[in-house]
């Protein structure tokens, strides 16, 4: 009875994830080019911007982990989070400039309270034979909903423009508030028997966010990937099927790299997902043709998939299982505002330096981390 609840809710939990993101993902290939054609900004605003978005996710994760370890609630954080990316969304379409967008940004992004929660109800419902399965099987659901997000907005930039498509995007999010709210409940906790304190975090735990850290410094938006494509010659409307085989690519290895990771480890997994982006960096360099730039973002989602359920899989395995939405939010925290200047640095390296320099700066992070989290060292029981 109990396991068929648990899978019931992981679905709940799926399905209203494809949701959200078949509306985030109607917007996200068109993204840098909203920014920078439409609205006119340059590289260094759109790594500014996207930069503001990446580190407030942290913060968000971090904040609403702590408070929902805290207060022993999880569920307001996942619908209320939902909201918050519905709203910043009709907030995009109504900008009449750039300077308006970094704060829909930042709303857009703090719905990402709802992350460290939700993955602590879904590790909780898990036990450690089907745990990367289960976050496998929720990111492939993710992917779907981007599937037909960004098919739809191929189809209908065109006609609808981008103003009137990002209006639409926003839908989505509204079911996926009602469908938590109606039928996910809230689980109780026993009391916590310590208080948080950082002393909690031993020392693997600690080493693991410094790798990840090192790593995310590197991993810029994937808006500059979008206008790398653009910049070495395809069209406007070409860009966002790029986008699209990225998405497709990351769906497809998703659960595969979820069933590998329960079988031969989450580090080895998350180690092809380093490797994966620093083929992508050094392969981008030199890649001109159509065919080369579609092996590119194939890979590019085979890392997705690959970082996405081996992370967050062994965050939670090697973390005080007390404070398990605590210590995600807090991994989430230090990787996501890696990001801020990872996308700002990228920014500055494209418009100073040339834009084959972004690339060069995170192919030896990647390497860096390739071989660092070597150290970090698995928990055999959780």
């Amino acid at each position: 009875m109990e396991k068929e609840k648990n899978k019931r809710e992981l679905y709940v939990f799926s399905l209203s994830s494809f949701l959200n993101d078949l509306g985030s993902d109607m917007i996200y290939p068109i993204w840098p080019l909203f920014v920078t054609v439409f609205l006119g900004a340059d590289v260094v605003v759109l790594g500014f911007i996207d930069g503001i978005g990446d580190a407030l996710v942290s913060i968000s994760s971090a904040f609403s982990g702590y408070l929902s370890d805290k207060l022993r609630r999880r569920k307001i954080f996942v619908w209320t989070g939902y909201l918050s990316s519905g709203l910043a969304r009709f907030g995009y379409a109504l900008s009449p400039t750039w300077l308006y967008l970094a704060l829909f940004k930042a709303l857009d992004r703090a719905g990402k309270i709802r992350g460290a929660p939700r993955d602590a109800m879904v590790a909780e419902l898990s036990s450690k034979s089907n745990r990367g399965s289960n976050f496998g099987f929720l990111r492939a659901m993710d992917n779907f909903g981007a599937i037909i997000g960004i098919t739809l907005s191929i189809l209908l930039l065109r006609y609808l423009g981008f103003r009137n498509l990002i209006f639409l995007a926003a839908i989505p999010s509204f079911f996926s508030v009602c469908i938590i709210y109606l039928f996910i409940k809230e689980k109780k906790f026993d009391t916590q028997k310590r208080s948080f304190s950082l002393n909690l975090f031993d020392r693997n735990f600690r080493l693991f966010v410094f790798v990840n850290g090192i790593f995310a410094l590197g991993a810029f938006s994937y808006s500059f990937f979008l206008l790398y494509v653009k910049d070495i010659g395809f069209s406007i409307y070409t860009v966002p099927v790029f986008y699209l085989i990225f998405t497709i690519s990351s769906t497809i290895f998703s659960y595969p790299f979820g069933k590998m990771a329960d079988r031969i480890g989450r580090k080895k997994v998350l180690m092809i997902s380093y490797l994966s982006f620093a083929l992508v960096c050094s392969s981008l360099i030199f890649t001109r043709n159509f065919i080369g730039v579609i092996v590119i973002f194939s890979i590019y989602g085979l890392y997705k998939a690959a970082i996405d359920v081996s992370q967050k899989t062994l965050a939670s395995e090697i973390c005080p299982l007390d404070y398990r939405a605590t210590s995600l939010g807090s991994f989430q925290l230090i990787t996501g505002l890696m990001a801020f200047p990872a996308s700002f640095i990228a920014g500055i390296l494209w418009k100073t330096l040339g834009m084959n320099y972004p690339l060069y700066f995170s192919l030896t992070l990647s390497l860096a981390a390739f071989i660092l989290i070597n150290l970090v060292k698995e928990q055999k029981v959780c």
